[in-house]
C-alpha cells in the first residue's frame, strides 16, 4: 500500500501507540525525530518476545536457548548487511551506537594507520560525536585536524575540501546528512574525490538511513555507522560497517571476552571477523528487534519514506516562511526532513518549553553541533525534525503553535 494511502487512514500511525497518547491534555505532536524516533508495536514486542522465550547468552551455549540466540542474532547481522548492501556479513559489526562505531575507528585507525602530524578531515557541521573522539586521538597521538568550512547556505565548500588534502591526509569522517540543517551532503563525491588520493572515507549515517536508501558497495564508502534507536529500533545498539580490508588491517577497540581465538599470560590471539570488535556478551535483544526495525522500514520502502518526508519538508518550510520575523537556518539545495529555526528575539529555551505545553516535542539548543552554531553565528535554534508516521496536520499545528507563541512576545 502506498505510504500516502497508509497516512490518509492512519495504519502507519496505529502501529506508533505512543502517538496516541495526550501531553498536558493535549494531542502528541512528536517533531524530535532526529533526536530518537517512536517504536513500532513489532519491535517493543520483539523484544518481549526475545527475553520471555529465547532469552540465553550467544556463542558460548552448547544448549536449545543458547543456539536459538545465537542464530536470532546473526541471522539479524544478516538483515544489516543486506540493508545496507556490506559485501559480507563478517563487514557488520555490532556496536552501542553510531558514537561508539566513531570511537571505535578513531581509536583503532589512528593506532594502526597515522603517525604524529597525519591528518583526518572533518567538516563544520559534525556532531560533537564526530569531533571529541579525534580530537582526543589528537591529544594522544598528535595527529592533526583539519575542517571543510560550510557557507552561509549550510553546504560543504568542496573547492575548499579539495585544498585540505596533503601527504599527511590518512582520513575523511563526515556526517552523511547534518543533524542541524538537513543537510545532505555530496558524499558520493567526497568519497570519489578522497579515493583519487589514496585515501579511506568514514560516513556518520546516524541520520541517513532512517530517510533513504543506502548502499555501501555503490558508494565503495570505506567504514559507515548508524544507530538503532534513529531508525524505529531499539536504543544501545547501532553497526559499524567497515570494508573487510580495514577491518582486518585495524586492532581492537576493546579487549575481552568473545573477541578473543586464544589467550594465555604470554599472548593473546584475536578471533576472526566479526567477532574481533564486538568484545563481551553483545546486545543479542537489540540486534534482532534492530532487524525487525530495518524489515519494518524495508516494507514500507525507503523511496516512499523519502517522498513522504520531502513533501512535509517542504510544506513546512512554505508554513514556517509565512510566519513574520521567522528565520530558517539553513538552505542547501538538498534537505532531509530537518528545519532549525529561530523566531525573531525568542530564545529557543522559551519556544521549545512553550511549545511542549501545547503538546509538540521540538528540540532546542546547539544540537551537539557548537561549532556548527558559531560558524552560523548563532547560539541555537529550535529545530523540528520529520519521520514517516508526522502528518500536514502536524506541521499546522507547530505553525499555530508559533504564531501563539510569536504574539506573546
Amino acid at each position: 500500500m502506498p505510504i500516502h494511502n497508509m497516512m490518509m487512514n492512519n495504519t502507519i500511525r496505529e502501529d506508533f501507540p505512543i502517538l496516541q497518547r495526550t501531553v498536558y491534555s493535549k494531542p502528541l505532536v512528536y517533531l524530535d525525530n532526529a533526536a530518537t524516533t517512536q517504536k513500532p508495536r513489532c519491535v517493543v514486542e520483539k523484544i518481549t518476545d526475545e527475553y520471555f522465550n529465547t532469552n540465553a547468552n550467544i556463542h558460548r551455549g552448547v544448549h536449545f536457548l543458547s543456539q536459538q540466540a545465537t542464530e536470532a542474532h546473526e541471522a539479524a547481522r544478516r538483515t544489516a548487511q543486506r540493508f545496507i548492501n556490506a559485501a559480507r556479513p563478517e563487514e557488520i559489526i555490532f556496536t552501542r551506537g553510531t558514537t561508539e562505531a566513531i570511537n571505535l575507528v578513531a581509536s583503532s585507525f589512528v593506532y594502526e594507520m597515522m603517525s604524529p602530524g597525519d591528518e583526518v578531515i572533518l567538516t563544520g557541521m559534525e556532531h560533537h560525536s564526530n569531533i571529541v573522539p579525534w580530537q582526543i586521538q589528537a591529544a594522544r597521538s598528535r595527529i592533526t585536524i583539519q575542517v571543510i568550512p560550510v557557507t552561509e547556505a549550510g553546504e560543504l565548500d568542496m573547492a575548499a575540501f579539495e585544498k585540505l588534502f596533503s601527504e599527511k591526509t590518512k582520513l575523511v569522517s563526515v556526517t552523511h546528512i547534518s543533524n542541524v540543517l538537513g543537510t545532505v551532503n555530496p558524499i558520493a563525491e567526497i568519497i570519489r574525490i578522497a579515493h583519487a588520493r589514496g585515501v579511506p572515507v568514514f560516513i556518520d549515517g546516524a541520520q541517513a538511513v532512517a530517510h533513504r536508501q543506502v548502499d555501501v558497495q555503490a558508494l565503495d564508502v570505506d567504514f559507515y555507522a548508524f544507530s538503532g534507536h534513529k531508525i524505529y529500533g531499539p536504543t544501545g545498539i547501532g553497526v559499524l560497517y567497515g570494508k573487510e580490508k580495514w577491518l582486518d588491517r585495524i586492532p581492537p577497540y576493546q579487549g575481552g571476552g568473545e573477541m578473543i581465538a586464544s589467550v594465555s599470560f604470554e599472548k593473546t590471539k584475536f578471533n576472526d571477523l566479526p567477532f574481533k570488535f564486538e568484545a563481551g556478551t553483545p546486545d543479542y535483544i537489540g540486534s534482532t528487534a534492530l532487524a525487525i526495525a530495518l524489515d519494518y522500514v524495508s516494507d514500507i520502502g525507503l523511496t516512499a519514506i523519502g517522498r513522504h518526508e520531502n513533501e512535509l519538508l517542504q510544506y513546512a518550510t512554505e508554513q514556517l516562511s509565512n510566519i513574520d520575523g521567522l528565520r530558517i537556518i539553513g538552505h542547501a539545495q538538498e534537505k532531509s526532513g530537518v528545519i532549525s529555526f529561530l523566531a525573531g528575539t525568542i530564545h529557543p529555551y522559551d519556544m521549545g518549553m512553550l511549545l511542549d505545553r501545547l503538546g509538540i516535542a521540538v528540540r532546542t539548543g546547539h544540537h551537539c553541533a557548537e561549532p556548527l552554531m558559531r560558524i552560523m553565528g548563532i547560539d541555537g535554534t529550535v529545530r523540528a525534525s520529520f519521520a514517516l508516521y508526522n502528518t500536514k496536520e502536524e506541521i499546522d499545528a507547530l505553525t499555530a503553535g508559533i504564531e501563539r507563541i510569536r504574539k506573546m512576545f
